[in-house]
């Protein structure tokens, strides 16, 4: 493949590149370049991981290397989300969920942290780095990813970790979501510093909750998303109940799944309809099914249909295990159950 198509690929659906120069140096320099997404042992893993998870089938379609890191220091450094007794069942429950809920051509490589990042060399560049670190700079690269309600110090140290990750798992590209904005730039100015190299930062967007603008996505919304192990009834009923008004395509959280969900991952869609209704529509990719929903062509009980029939069909393996290691969720608390 020919770094033009591997170029486009990568910023397919992204929401910024740092840079993008940057990004087709590296491509024309390096053949099969690797990227890491982090991801926080923290809460139930739920449709909000599916636009960076989505992604990295685009990553793997540009002939590169992907590296998942199960960030389970970091869920504790961010004001004990993951307390520390809890690291290592917590970075179990998502490399299942992660593994068995996608159909991985080629599997990322899973790296929990604690398994580098507690090492003398890490931490010794950890304390490097917050030499040259002002409170108010860690503060502003923490700020819209910890909690920060009141401000641990272990929070000020979660970007100068983050920072050090993509050094330590020889990465080239950082994924994340766009609230990683600023520990993505702090990484660029920072990492140079000790005399390491800058690397490419790929940000996603953040899509909207399934109840629609101005309400965030959370676990403790149970009808804001959708756990990646739930039921087929629960997802049917989830998804028959989401914000999707005829015609309208901006802050759509349906057509957001199809986007950076469906498509990425199975390619197409196809929505099934009786044939006094027009009959059964395959769309083998998304702006042709983001104009047909835009002019109306498609009702938006039958495109809740259809993606609630594949994200049931997608996840299924996902679901069948936790149907039979639910001990595992139940060690997690309340939250983690489907």
């Amino acid at each position: 493949m020919d770094v033009q198509k591997k170029f486009d690929l990568i910023i397919k659906n992204t929401a910024e590149v740092l840079t993008s120069e940057d990004l087709r140096k590296l491509l024309e320099e390096k053949k099969n370049p690797t990227a890491y997404l982090g991801v926080a042992t923290t809460g139930p893993v739920h449709a909000g991981y599916f636009v960076p998870l989505g992604k990295l089938f685009d990553f793997g379609k540009a002939e590169m290397k992907n590296k998942i890191l199960l960030a389970d220091v970091h869920a504790a450094l961010d004001d004990l989300k993951t307390s520390w007794d809890q690291l290592d069942a917590k970075t179990e429950y998502y490399k299942k969920c992660i593994e068995l809920a996608y159909p991985w051509e080629k599997k990322p490589t899973f790296v929990q942290g604690s398994s580098f990042q507690i090492k003398s060399n890490y931490q010794l560049d950890v304390l490097k780095m917050s030499t040259l670190t002002t409170i108010t700079r860690a503060t502003r690269a923490a700020s819209e990813v910890t909690r920060m309600k009141n401000p641990k110090v272990s929070e000020l140290i979660y970007p100068i970790m983050q920072t050090l990750d993509e050094q330590y798992l020889d990465a080239d590209i950082q994924l994340g979501g766009q609230d990683q904005r600023h520990i993505m730039a702090f990484a660029r100015e920072y990492l140079p510093l000790l005399q390491y190299k800058a690397h490419v930062e790929v940000m996603t967007p953040l899509v909207v909750s399934l109840k629609g603008p101005g309400v965030k996505m959370s676990a403790s919304l149970p009808e804001s998303s959708i756990k990646i192990y739930e039921s087929e009834a629960s997802i049917k009923e989830k998804i028959s109940k989401a914000y999707c008004l005829l015609g309208e395509v901006n802050d759509n959280p349906i057509l957001q799944l199809c986007k950076y969900t469906l498509f990425p991952v199975q390619g197409s869609l196809k929505i099934e309809r009786p044939a006094k209704f027009g009959g059964d529509l395959k769309f083998e990719n998304y702006e042709d099914l983001e104009h047909s929903f835009a002019e109306k062509k498609i009702h938006p009980l039958d495109l809740k249909n259809a993606v609630a029939a594949a994200l049931i069909r997608m996840f299924k393996k996902v679901r069948t295990y936790f149907e039979k290691n639910n001990d595992l969720l139940k060690k997690l608390g309340q939250n983690f159950l489907a």
